[in-house]
């Protein structure tokens, strides 16, 4: 077991293939670490897919909106849609697109971050500066790899429950 230094601050994520413990990064995105805990104790993330899963680059998911229904009609719209909470500000920091970083998503506006979110399977150094880094893998890694490749997948993954360490 990973060792958890702080509770309120670090994400359980169940996968089929395991859990995945995410350190989040308060100090340097403190609106991107906030909106993940709060969306998380709603329950939001439950059961939402991951959505874009590309091979030696990252593994996508956080559409709340799309992405835990169970028809490929609203698999294919996954990626489109976010929470009904406001977007939020970009965090950019010097915190590198390391493997097991995990990034906001975002489309082309800066500051149109929401509920999204991946986490990078390389070092992917190409986004440093672009994208806010909010957290890091610090135990299952191993299980995000396992995790199914496609744009959407097939039989996308899916995260079975997220939850906030201090409230499991």
């Amino acid at each position: 077991m990973a060792e958890i230094k702080d509770p309120e601050n670090t994400i359980l994520m169940e996968l089929s293939a395991g859990t995945v413990t995410i350190e989040l990064l308060p100090d340097i995105a403190p609106k991107h670490a906030e909106r993940m805990k709060e969306l998380a104790r709603a329950g939001h993330y439950d059961n939402v897919a991951f959505h874009r899963v590309i091979d030696g680059f990252m593994a996508q998911t956080g559409d709340v909106k799309n992405g835990n229904m169970e028809t490929d009609f609203n698999l294919r719209l996954a990626g489109t849609g976010g929470s009904d909470l406001p977007d939020l500000p970009a965090e950019f920091s010097g915190i590198p697109h390391d493997r097991g970083t995990l990034g906001a998503a975002r489309s082309a506006n800066p500051d149109s971050a929401n509920s999204q979110f991946f986490i990078n399977f390389s070092d992917n150094h190409f986004l440093n500066r672009q994208y806010t880094v909010y957290g890091r893998v610090i135990e299952g890694m191993e299980h995000v790899d396992a995790i199914t490749r496609g744009e959407p997948p097939a039989e996308p993954d899916r995260m079975i429950s997220v939850k906030v360490a201090a409230d499991a």
